[in-house]
């Protein structure tokens, strides 16, 4: 029976049909057993004689891929593909897809979320009231801001979309679009979107060798009082930088999904202007089922012939 190694976490938990898939087409599951996203050891232990993995966020470097002998696909059960060695992979023969598509509604849902956790300091009052605190914190609303999206794909136009028709006036910045317009949406230059926006939302791709996109000069362009979301990518934002801009007051709030080293251990866990959630993006009941039954299908195609 030909393997296939499940590394993300949690597969298959809100629906069956993943696996049956995979079983129907004759192939022999492993899951992973941690619960948790894998070190590099355990994922060739996982991987050992598997021609194919259903992979999550867990870093597949070439090093990994050379040790994975057989392997002949990679379906990530997610949007990015940036911790997978694509180069690499292409090298050795094995083929990559992910799933565009499935997580674009939690991931947007979940900004807008955040955006109004930030601006009616939702978190705090819900502390507050623990702590037997009865303090009415006056917030602001999303209609009439200016927010400026980094990064307009799918998930960056839904939550364009969203805000545009909650009163907000929305336009983006993405070098790898050349249009001046899509849709109703304007484009401008980056560092003018940092200068006029109330609120700025990440949705962009990030490998670890570009370097941070919002590090201290970025930030200093930003508006006093301005909101930083980055449900996008760990490593965008200059955790560093983005906790002084917070404490000093630069910025009026951040809420991050996404860090550099997960799980997150680090200072802004003090602070009471950010929102911190452990990378659930796309961690909604009816976008997980769609994400891993695509990731299973994909699988299945790329070992079509196999």
């Amino acid at each position: 029976m030909k393997k296939i190694a499940v590394t993300t976490t949690g597969f298959a938990v809100y629906s069956k049909l993943p696996l049956d898939l995979l079983k129907k087409k004759g192939y022999g599951v492993v899951l992973n057993p941690y619960g948790r996203k894998l070190m590099p050891n355990e994922l060739i232990n996982i991987a050992k004689g598997a021609i194919g993995i259903i992979a999550g966020t867990e870093n597949i470097t070439g090093k990994e891929l050379k040790k994975m002998t057989g392997l002949k696909v990679i379906s990530r059960c997610g949007t990015g593909l940036d911790s997978v060695d694509v180069k690499s992979a292409k090298k050795l023969g094995i083929k990559v897809f992910n799933t565009p598509d499935a997580p674009t509604d939690a991931v947007a849902e979940l900004t807008i979320g955040l955006m109004f956790a930030l601006l009616r300091k939702i978190p705090i009052a819900d502390r507050e009231i623990r702590s037997k605190i009865w303090k009415k914190r006056m917030g602001s609303l999303i209609c009439g801001k200016q927010v400026g999206i980094v990064g307009f794909g799918r998930i960056g136009r839904k939550v364009a979309g969203t805000l545009r028709a909650m009163g907000a006036r929305v336009y983006f910045a993405d070098p790898n679009i050349t249009k001046k317009r899509i849709g109703s949406f304007s484009k401008v230059e980056f560092n003018r979107l940092l200068e006029k926006s109330d609120i700025i939302s990440l949705h962009l791709s990030y490998s670890r060798g570009s370097g941070k996109l919002f590090g201290k000069k970025e930030i200093s362009r930003m508006k006093d009082g301005a909101f930083l979301i980055n449900c996008s990518r760990g490593g965008i934002v200059d955790e560093r930088v983005l906790y002084k801009a917070l404490k000093n007051g630069k910025l009026g709030g951040a809420a991050m999904d996404v860090f550099e080293e997960e799980p997150y251990c680090g200072p802004l866990r003090e602070l009471d202007n950010v929102v911190l959630t452990p990378h659930i993006g796309s961690y909604a009941v009816e976008s997980r089922i769609q994400m891993e039954k695509e990731a299973a299908l994909n699988l299945i195609r790329g070992l079509k012939n196999d």
